[in-house]
Order: C-alpha cells, then sequence, then structure tokens
C-alpha cells in the first residue's frame, strides 16, 4: 500500500515557476515508477510526466518538455515536478501517482494523490 501526498501548488504569473512535491508513504516506494498527471475543467485527465523507479529513465508529454522536470528522492519517499516557463494552458490539479513499470497510461498506476491546484494567470 502506498499514500501520496501532493503539495506545492499555488498561483503564478505566466512564464513562473513551481515546485511540486509527492510525499509518499510505504516501504515500497523505491520500487515504484512514479508519474504525475493533470486535469484541466471540463477536460479529461492527460499524461504529464513518469520517471522509473531507479530515476534512470523518464517520460514527458510533449507540451511540458524542456519546462517540466521530474526527479526523486528515494531516500527521502519523494517526487518532485519542476515546472518552469508556466503558461495559463497548465493550470490543472495536478496528481501524483505511483505504479509497477513506468508508463504514460494512467491505468499502469494504482495508487493516487488527491491533487493540488495550479493556476496560471496571464
Amino acid at each position: 500500500q502506498v499514500q501520496l501526498v501532493e503539495s506545492g501548488g499555488g498561483r503564478v504569473q505566466a512564464g513562473g515557476s513551481l515546485r511540486l512535491s509527492c510525499a509518499a508513504s510505504g516501504r515500497t516506494f523505491s520500487r515504484n515508477a512514479m508519474g504525475w498527471f493533470r486535469q484541466a475543467p471540463g477536460k479529461e485527465r492527460e499524461f504529464v510526466t513518469a520517471i522509473s523507479y531507479s530515476g534512470g529513465t523518464t517520460y514527458y508529454a510533449d507540451s511540458v518538455k524542456g519546462r517540466f522536470t521530474i526527479s526523486r528522492d528515494n531516500a527521502k519517499n519523494t517526487v518532485y515536478l519542476q515546472m518552469n516557463s508556466l503558461k495559463p494552458e497548465d493550470t490543472a490539479v495536478y496528481f501524483c501517482a505511483a505504479g509497477g513499470k513506468i508508463s504514460s497510461w494512467s491505468d499502469e498506476y494504482h495508487y493516487w494523490g488527491q491533487g493540488t491546484q495550479v493556476t496560471v494567470s496571464s
């Protein structure tokens, strides 16, 4: 069982930065791939980025490549999402998720956090 708690969301102007954190409980964190997804009002949840259990492999959605960076600290049971050059279209609730293998498919993730709101104003 893995419990996930996101933090770091907030309101920022376009062009600004935020860093989200996702703290995980449970001894199996280091064996889980981790992903970030987001859901904007009236839209389906979409993949943002993911990282393998070792941190050696990362995936990014085209819309965030070059602006967002995912990382993890297995000693702290935490995964991070550094978001730079934010745009109004990045406004959404951001969720972290844990799964058995790195994937852009939400079905591969078995544990989800409650989400944290990110609002980017123009």
